[in-house]
Parts: structure tokens; C-alpha cells; sequence
């Protein structure tokens, strides 16, 4: 099982002090707790993509590659590239040669972005959030699948015999991930592909969970991939941790009741029992996330978020720690002990794909044509 932490890149003023971390210090520390992690034995680093203030990870291969160049082991992912805003052409390109950068440590979770404002900006308009999805990551698998390509959509101009530069490392492309809260276009579009699924639930419900996680699972089957529990899913996470309860409480509900994301609504007691939310000792945080196996079945990816609400770098950098020193090596022996020899235990990768050969069906070329939002949703 993959273990590791996302940020979302947010700046965020921190109640306790009043100050407000400058944007360069902000990514700073987002690079600071990028290789900590690796030095405390997680899996993975992953990195949102946001173009409005008050966030700053506009650019994530740009930082990726920064950190791909500074660590040796850490796989290397994006919390969201914005599959609608981004056009497929300089996906295939960027996200290639960042392949290269980083020997295959590198892999991507696309998104439709929620944000409105940010569609116009790039020419687009939220309300084909779904179909610019389905169809701009059709020409995506296309790009990283045939050496030479002829296509036309209806979202960009044609393309004629266009080849993407660099080819994916070794022929293979990128392992995918379709992040989704709430869509069941995105969730039966990764289900179709056989890509995995990753559902980060921090806001909601272990019911919705267990619905979408469900869903995906059941399409995967269908669409002729393996069994349902063999279905590749992510989940993501909150947490705040200290030797005991009542120290996690006391120290997080300054940052919690104030925070833009989920301050001045339901009671931090209301939230954590509510949501993946854990707020106590490594030992809570074990328990709850072992739960959640329970509730979805195995899964082989657990992403974190740590690094919000204003909190200080040097206490992020403790629970990275704590994360990783207490938590993690527990999650991994337990998920491994637990987890049907039938199930797989990691992800892809870029070593696994590789391993397959060339009748992979992550390696062959796509022929199928792309359906449209309503054809998916069906």
C-alpha cells in the first residue's frame, strides 16, 4: 500500500500568530514537507493544481521536477491536473518529460476543478466540466499511445499527424488516477479505462464513500478489467496528531474553527465524527483509517492532507513525522496482513508497467472511440 500526504497549496494566515507565510515561503515549505516525507519512509508527495489566490502550486510539473531532482525513492503524483482547463497536447508533453526527469516516479490524478471563475480564464466554460473531461482525456491516452495522431474533437482544432515529444520513458505512459467527490461520469470514465480511482472524501460522509468507491468498483468488473475488489482506488485524509487526544484537540481547534475550508460551520466534534477527519494519537488514526478498509475494501493508496489551515511549518514537519515514523509502517503491515492474495497490494507503476510488456493494456493503442458525458453516465 501507498502511503503519503497531498497539499493543496493554500496560504493561509495562522490564527495563533496573525501572520500570513508569504507565497515563496509557501512553496517553500510545500518542497521542505515534500522531502520529509521521502526522509521518514512515506510513499508519495502529491501536489494540487489551483490558478487563484489564495493558492500557489500553479505550476505543478514545474515543482515536481524540483523535487524529483532532490530526492531518490518518492513517487511523485499531482493531487489534481485539471484534465478541462489543461489542453491534452501540453499535458502529454509536460507530464512525458517529467517521466524523464524522475525515472518513472512520477504519475497524475486528473480533475475537472471546481473552481468557476478559472474555466473563462482558460477559454472554457464550467458548465462542459464533464464532457471536456471525457474528451480531452481521450486524446490524451491517444497522444501517449500512438506514435502518430489524427484527430477531431469538439473542444480544440483538429490535430494532422501530430506526434507528442518526448514519448513516455520505456513506452510507458503515465499511471492515471480520476479524482472525484462526487461525480459518477468520472468514476465509471476510470472504471472504462481501467485507471485507478481516487476519492478524496475529506468532506464527506463514510456512506457517499462507500457509494462512489462502490460504483467505481462495479464498473471496473463490467468493463472486463478483474474482479471488483481487484479495482485500483485511493481515498484521501485528514489528520492531527499528538500522545493524546485532549493535546490534538487543544492544539488543532484554533486552526480548525477559523479555517477557510471548514471553519465557523459544524463543531470540530461534529466534524471528525462526520468525516475522515482524525484529531487525537497515532493509535486513533491507525484504527479509523483501518476502517475504512473495512467500509470500501482494500485500497492501495491513503493521501493525507497536513499542511492547511494556516498551520506553521514546523508543526507540519512533526506530524509528517509522526506519519510517517508511527503511523504508516501499521497501516502497511496491517493493510498486507488483511488484503486477499487476490487483490493488489501497490498501485502501478511505471517498474510494474514496464514488467507487463508490450500486450499491456496500458501500452497498447487506444482505438476506441471516446463517448460522450451522456453515454458515460448511462
Amino acid at each position: 500500500m501507498q502511503i503519503g500526504i497531498f497539499s493543496v497549496g493554500d496560504v493561509t494566515r495562522d490564527p495563533t500568530t496573525g501572520r500570513t507565510p508569504t507565497e515563496h515561503e509557501r512553496i517553500d515549505a510545500m518542497t521542505r514537507i515534500a522531502l520529509k516525507a521521502e526522509e521518514v519512509g512515506l510513499d508519495v508527495f502529491a501536489t494540487g493544481e489551483h490558478h487563484n489566490p489564495p493558492f500557489v502550486p500553479s505550476s505543478p510539473t514545474t515543482h515536481l521536477g524540483y523535487i524529483a531532482a532532490k530526492t531518490e525513492r518518492l513517487r511523485l503524483s499531482t493531487s489534481t491536473t485539471l484534465i478541462t482547463t489543461n489542453d491534452p497536447v501540453k499535458i502529454a508533453e509536460d507530464y512525458a518529460f517529467l517521466q524523464h526527469l524522475s525515472g518513472g516516479r512520477i504519475d497524475l490524478m486528473m480533475g475537472r476543478g471546481n473552481t468557476g471563475p478559472v474555466y473563462p480564464w482558460f477559454g472554457k466554460d464550467i458548465r462542459d466540466g464533464i464532457p471536456l473531461a471525457i474528451e480531452n482525456y481521450h486524446l490524451l491516452r491517444r497522444l501517449w499511445r500512438e506514435p502518430v495522431v489524427d484527430w477531431k474533437g469538439r473542444f480544440r482544432t483538429p490535430l494532422q499527424g501530430y506526434t507528442s515529444t518526448p514519448a513516455p520513458l520505456d513506452g510507458v505512459p503515465p499511471f492515471v488516477w480520476h479524482g472525484s467527490i462526487r461525480s459518477t461520469e468520472i468514476a465509471e470514465q476510470a472504471a472504462f479505462y481501467g485507471d485507478g480511482f481516487f476519492h478524496n472524501h475529506i468532506f464527506w460522509n463514510p456512506e457517499h464513500t462507500a457509494q462512489m468507491v462502490g460504483l467505481y468498483r462495479r464498473r471496473f468488473e463490467h468493463h472486463g478489467h478483474g474482479d471488483a475488489d481487484q479495482a485500483i482506488v485511493g481515498l484521501g485524509g485528514q489528520v492531527f496528531m499528538a500522545g493524546a487526544e485532549a493535546e490534538a484537540v487543544r492544539r488543532f481547534r484554533p486552526y480548525f474553527d477559523v479555517a477557510p475550508v471548514y471553519g465557523h460551520g459544524p463543531s470540530l466534534e461534529e466534524f471528525t465524527r462526520t468525516t475522515p477527519l482524525t484529531v487525537g494519537t497515532p493509535e486513533q488514526v491507525i484504527e479509523r483509517y483501518l476502517g475504512y478498509a473495512d467500509l470500501v475494501g482494500d485500497y492501495q493508496r491513503q493521501l493525507f492532507l497536513i499542511d492547511h489551515a494556516g498551520l506553521p511549518i514546523d508543526v507540519v514537519l512533526e506530524q509528517v513525522e509522526i506519519l510517517g515514523r508511527e503511523v504508516a509502517p501499521v497501516l502497511r503491515a496491517e493493510f498486507d496482513r488483511r488484503r486477499p492474495a487476490h487483490v493488489p497490494s501497490d498501485p502501478p507503476t511505471h517498474e510494474s508497467l514496464r514488467a507487463e510488456g508490450p500486450d499491456s493494456p496500458h501500452r497498447t493503442v487506444i482505438t476506441a472511440v471516446a463517448r460522450d458525458a451522456a453515454e458515460v453516465s448511462a
